[in-house]
């Protein structure tokens, strides 16, 4: 289930990334440095299409969809180190951040023109639906945009400038300023939560996972609780593997590469760790954590008592719903 939207993403790329690409990501020789400030287009454009493509080919269901709208809706929105690292910042600095550790990832921030850039692209699309009145969509932009020289194998490079242009050949706005102040913004909201409340859905949160969540669990072989108590530990032996950034578990004194040893008494397991969590969000009172660091052991206080917590899409009342038409196959 999660891979179902690699091959549409790869395919999405013979044209976004290879034969339309940044022109600073096209250099003629190896002595030219690339730069990669158009990441939000060339991934984010990409990963924005492979899960709508999945979608529309059947390959996730709409509540599949929706799912993992979810989960990198809830990703982008508890990343607190966007208080000082806007968007932009993490296409301009690529090449760094694909190889940092994983840990601190919420302060740090990494790749998140991928994630990020798949939200403001739903903000673009949306906006585009919104103004038109339902006519036009991002499916427009893409069609102009992307489908031009039919049959060259020769790459045509674009600017932001380009990209403007043609979102106002689809929808005159200030697609400039749209544009920047969500690539530049810095602060603790998230600047394209507009794009999910346009398409008519909002984040919520629920103490059961769903299928995508369930999956995830698997593949990574970890419990995730980065929404309510704020870590991420592996399912095997109780390693922290990341916390967020000034949440409940940051707050006790967890940090990664930590390791639970019990939870109020009892010896680590996922089961325990999650028993204990939902026993806690009755009794309102903080979990004892006995974890080893460095060769010493001690007993740290995780003071949250909203039990379970994992990401879920709401539909808002009253609103059309623009996220099950973008997902729904083109005729």
């Amino acid at each position: 289930m999660l891979g179902a939207s690699l091959l549409p993403h790869e395919y999405t790329h013979s044209w976004n990334g290879k034969f339309r690409r940044p022109y600073d990501l096209w250099t003629p020789n190896f002595n030219v440095p690339e730069r990669d400030d158009l990441l939000w287009v060339y991934e984010g454009l990409t990963n924005y299409y492979g899960m709508v493509l999945a979608a529309r080919s059947g390959l996730w269901t709409p509540q599949q969809f929706r799912e993992a709208m979810a989960a990198t809706t809830a990703s982008m929105t508890f990343r607190p180190g966007r208080q000082w690292r806007p968007l932009q910042d993490t296409a301009d600095e690529a090449s760094i951040l694909y190889y940092v550790p994983g840990s601190w990832a919420t302060w740090r921030r990494q790749v998140d023109f991928y994630a990020e850039g798949t939200l403001l692209w739903l903000d673009v699309d949306t906006k585009i639906r919104a103004l038109t009145h339902g006519r036009k969509s991002l499916d427009d932009f893409a069609r102009q945009f992307f489908g031009i020289h039919p049959g060259s194998p020769v790459t045509v490079t674009y600017t932001f400038d380009d990209i403007v242009k043609a979102l106002n050949r689809v929808a005159p706005y200030d697609w400039a300023g749209f544009l920047r102040t969500r690539l530049d913004y810095v602060g603790n909201a998230l600047p394209e939560a507009d794009g999910l409340a346009r398409a008519g859905w909002k984040l919520g949160f629920t103490d059961t996972p769903d299928s995508y969540q369930k999956a995830m669990a698997v593949q990574s072989h970890a419990f995730n609780q980065m929404y309510g108590a704020g870590l991420l530990v592996s399912d095997k032996d109780g390693r922290v593997i990341d916390v967020l950034w000034d949440g409940p578990a940051f707050k006790a004194g967890l940090a990664p590469n930590m390791q639970i040893l019990a939870v109020d008494g009892k010896t680590w397991s996922r089961d325990v760790l999650a028993d204990a969590l939902r026993a806690a969000a009755q009794s309102k009172q903080p979990l004892s954590l006995l974890v080893k660091n460095l060769g010493y052991v001690s007993t740290l206080k995780l003071d949250w008592t909203g039990g379970l917590r994992y990401p879920v899409l709401q539909r808002v009342a009253g609103t059309p719903d623009r996220l099950d038409a973008i997902a729904a196959p083109r005729r």
